[in-house]
């Protein structure tokens, strides 16, 4: 087996959360970039702060700093985990429109989210809100070009008498987190062969 650069890191970008702070969204993307750096990936977080953008329009493009720091951040990562609340039966407004603003992304060297594993969380009051907004949220990733891990990570928030649902799903959140990681570090592994011949 080769043998990636030890030092090298994969950087892991996580998106999501809602206007209320603490939201189950934002815990578990918190929770989720927590055992990405036991994992030993370097992380950047952006939260729904910092992903109030403008309404995207492809004519008009991407306006204003913030929506430069997500696409700047974007494109140094090596994968990204988006944790959506489910809204109506799809991801929220905030996440998809972040989503939105990576058309401007379409003319890099890697495109969208070319090449990249994509984590995706959502969670929600109730099971079929948390089935149809992960659909949702997977072919919008796929759209996008990225890659979503074999496993999605849906979490029911109403809790079960004093079970915390996001202790709860940590199992399934390291899963989720392994198959991101693992897939930077097999993207590099194949771009340092590719160099080497």
């Amino acid at each position: 087996m080769i043998d990636v650069e030890r030092e090298w890191k994969p950087r892991i970008l996580g998106l999501g959360g809602t206007t209320r702070q603490g939201s189950s969204s934002e815990r578990a993307l918190r929770a989720a970039l927590d055992l990405a750096e036991r994992a030993g990936a370097d992380t950047d977080i952006l939260l729904a702060g910092d992903l109030e953008l403008p309404a995207y329009a492809p004519e008009r493009g991407s306006v204003g700093p913030q929506a430069g720091r997500l696409l700047d951040l974007v494109r140094r990562a090596d994968g990204v985990i988006v944790a959506s609340p489910g809204f109506h039966g799809g991801p929220s407004g905030l996440i998809k429109n972040a989503l939105d603003h990576l058309e401007e992304l379409r003319d890099d060297e890697r495109p969208y989210l070319d090449g990249r594993a994509i984590g995706c969380i959502v969670c929600a009051a109730g099971w079929q809100a948390t089935a149809t907004t992960l659909a949702a949220l997977r072919s919008t990733v796929h759209s996008l070009r990225g890659w979503p891990t074999p496993l999605g990570v849906t979490i029911n928030s109403t809790p079960v008498g004093d079970a915390d649902p996001i202790v709860a799903a940590a199992p399934q959140l390291g899963l989720l987190v392994e198959q991101v990681v693992n897939l930077a570090r097999w993207q590099r592994m194949a771009a340092t062969v590719e160099v080497a011949s």
